[in-house]
């Protein structure tokens, strides 16, 4: 078995909604708490990452190990979420990692459990194990990385990388086979929120 840990992302500034999308509650669970809730089944520890740990902390169990995700004073906020995972990357000591966004409502446990057995099977050369979306991009806010891509990671937001696919680009990355395109659904807006809700 790969030691994995996981990281849930809850920075994002929830524009589009109107409201805190992590929050949200479908079948009375909070989006950020059927997030972990899932990723606890198989990665431990299980961290969140957010500017906003208060808000989080009564929906989460106390034994939830937050990272507080900081901006640099001359940095325009927001910073994106490849900044978060690079903050929360430094606290990881397992060699893979699952990475998570809070706001996948159609995230399935066994699903996960298939692609975690996957991870042995990937090349040593590559440092991720990705879905990719039907427009052939890689979902980068669902799938694993291993823990040493942290110096490369790094490099790149120090010098100003902000995008998960730019960055990805220039990395070795395995696909993850996926069946079902709508477990990488996520909520932007009231209107995909609805449609998460009627399913």
């Amino acid at each position: 078995m790969v030691s994995l840990a996981a990281i849930a992302l809850a920075g994002g500034q929830s524009s589009r909604m109107g409201q805190d999308k992590a929050l949200l509650e479908l079948d009375g669970i909070p989006l950020i708490q059927r997030t972990y809730q899932i990723a606890q089944q198989y990665a431990n520890p299980v961290y969140v990452v957010t500017p906003w740990i208060e808000r989080y902390r009564e929906v989460l169990p106390a034994n939830c190990q937050f990272i507080q995700e900081t901006w640099k004073p001359e940095e325009a906020k927001p910073h994106g979420p490849l900044v978060g995972f690079a903050q929360a990357l430094t606290y990881v000591e397992t060699e893979w990692v699952l990475l998570l966004a809070c706001d996948l409502p159609y995230l399935k446990l066994e699903i996960l459990q298939n692609w975690i057995a996957e991870l042995e099977n990937v090349s040593v050369e590559a440092i991720a194990l990705l879905p990719k979306n039907p427009q052939g991009w890689w979902e980068p806010l669902c799938g694993f990385y291993r823990s040493n891509c942290l110096p490369e990671l790094t490099s790149f937001v120090e010098s100003g990388g902000r995008s998960f696919q730019k960055w990805l680009t220039h990395q070795s990355v395995q696909e993850l086979t996926l069946d079902n395109v709508q477990m990488l659904f996520n909520c932007n807006t009231p209107e995909e929120w609805a449609i998460a809700k009627s399913e």
